[in-house]
C-alpha cells in the first residue's frame, strides 16, 4: 500500500546502549511492512561522514544542527525520518521539534547500569579507562525528553513490541 501522507520525523533519544539502534532498526522494517520508506539518520554515521568528532557543548550543538537540518529537508520532500541519536540536551531535539510539525519524540528509558553492562560501542569501557570524558549520563548531563510522546523501556521490552506501540502512536496522530 501506498503511503499518500506528509512525512514525519521520529527522535528516538536515551543514553548510550540504551537500545536506540535496536529499536531504531525494528520500526524502519515495521514501516516498510506497511508501505513506508523510511530514512534512519543514525549519529554515528553522521558524524562519521560529516568529520564531526568533536564532542564538547560547541561541537554537539553544531553537529545536531546539521543532523537536524537534513532530517528537516528529507521531510519537506516527503521522506520520513528516524532520528537515532543521543542528543544529550533537551533543546537539540526541541529545535527539531520546531522544525518539523510532524514529530514525535521517543524516550529509550533503559537504566545507566543496562547501558553501562551493555556497552555496544565501548564508550563506558573508554569512560572508566579515562579514553572518554563526556559520555552522556556519565561525565556529561543527559536531559531527557519532560513530555515525550512515547516511552519505551529499553532494558525490559522487546524491540518490535516497542516499534509497535510507535506505530500505533503515528496512527493515532494521523501520521502514518
Amino acid at each position: 500500500m501506498a503511503h499518500n501522507l506528509p512525512a514525519f520525523a521520529i527522535w528516538i533519544t536515551g543514553l548510550p546502549g540504551s537500545g536506540k539502534s535496536t529499536l531504531a532498526r525494528a520500526l524502519k522494517a515495521q514501516l516498510e511492512e506497511r508501505g513506508i520508506d523510511a530514512v534512519v539518520l543514525e549519529s554515528d554515521s553522521l558524524r562519521a561522514v560529516a568529520d564531526q568528532t568533536r564532542y564538547d557543548e560547541q561541537g554537539r550543538d553544531s553537529f545536531y544542527r546539521l543532523m537536524t537540518y537534513i532530517g528537516t529537508i528529507l521531510v519537506e520532500h516527503g521522506v520520513p525520518v528516524i532520528f537515532d541519536a543521543t542528543a544529550n540536551r533537551r533543546c537539540y531535539r526541541d529545535r527539531a521539534r520546531q522544525q518539523i510539525p510532524r514529530f514525535l519524540e521517543v524516550l529509550v528509558d533503559t537504566p545507566l547500569q543496562a547501558c553501562m553492562e551493555r556497552d555496544p560501542k565501548g564508550i563506558y569501557r573508554k569512560a572508566r579507562e579515562g579514553n572518554a570524558t563526556s559520555v552522556p549520563g556519565l561525565q556529561d548531563a543527559y536531559e531527557p525528553p519532560q513530555a515525550p510522546d512515547v516511552v519505551v523501556h529499553g532494558d525490559i521490552e522487546a524491540p518490535t513490541d516497542s516499534a509497535l506501540r510507535l506505530i500505533r502512536t503515528l496512527v493515532e496522530k494521523g501520521f502514518a
